[in-house]
């Protein structure tokens, strides 16, 4: 009897109803965030429990205390390690996490901390990768502490433009049995269609699937951010299950096709 191959679509989401999209589309994981437009922060833990109380779906939780690098101080590891542990109770599966030394390579210590405040949860090491001096190296200190996933665009801006390091970085998961390599940065059903083509042993991805939407809001008083200057806060950013959809079936065509 042939058994389907193990696949993962991982949808990037940050609030409730973008999270609820991508388990209608079809995700199999959810990588569980707040202030996506900053490229993710740590996720409140309310907003964990609400999707717990509806979906027993597989989520991932992104560790990140602030925007900007991935230097962080002592009080940085300290935070995460304690919003880790009151996640992990809330009913998080796995923890996404990595920190940076100065001089780029992976900072192994403060990773190891973060490795053993998540208790035996999945651990995905973010795209801290993507900006360390040497991904081939980070990738085996990754896989050295035990990390099963390393997420990557293949340290460029987005996925296509990384091909030729994510496929150097999935021949060496092939060669030392090493962490799943997580295709991220640009990911929807045409890309996913043709990284699989490339590189058939591909087969995992992840996408945020985003969508904008109008503010409801009627009155509007111009020239007050919120935020940084010129952020357009009147359109919102939320996962499109279509979006979702067409990447399932796109992923699962695919291997449909080689088997």
């Amino acid at each position: 009897m042939n058994q389907k191959p193990h696949t993962v679509l991982e949808v990037c989401v940050d609030s409730y109803a973008s999270a609820m999209a991508a388990v209608r589309g079809g995700a199999d994981r959810l990588e569980l965030c707040s202030a996506l437009a900053l490229g993710g922060l740590t996720p409140w833990t309310e907003l964990l429990a609400q999707l717990r109380a509806v979906s027993d779906i597989t989520i991932r939780c992104l560790m990140r205390p602030r925007a900007g690098d991935f230097l962080y101080s002592q009080e940085e590891i300290d935070l995460l390690c304690a919003q880790i542990k009151a996640l992990h109770q809330a009913g998080a599966d796995g923890f996404v996490i990595g920190a940076l030394q100065a001089d780029g390579e992976l900072d192994t210590r403060s990773t190891a901390r973060l490795c053993e405040a998540a208790d035996g949860a999945g651990l995905t090491l973010h795209r801290a990768i993507d900006v360390s001096r040497d991904p081939l190296r980070t990738y085996r200190d990754a896989a050295a502490l035990g990390i099963d996933t390393v997420l990557t665009s293949g340290a460029a801006a987005n996925c296509l433009a990384g091909r030729e390091t994510i496929g150097k970085l999935l021949a060496l998961r092939d060669e030392i049995g090493g962490p799943e390599i997580l295709i991220g940065a640009g990911v929807n059903a045409a890309v996913i269609t043709e990284l699989r083509r490339d590189f058939p042993v591909a087969r995992a991805f992840h996408m945020s699937g985003k969508t904008e939407v109008e503010s409801a809001m009627q009155f509007r008083r111009q020239d007050v951010p919120m935020g940084l200057p010129g952020l357009d806060e009147w359109h919102l950013q939320y996962t499109s299950e279509e979006y979702v959809r067409a990447a399932r079936l796109a992923l699962d065509a695919s291997f449909s096709a080689q088997n």
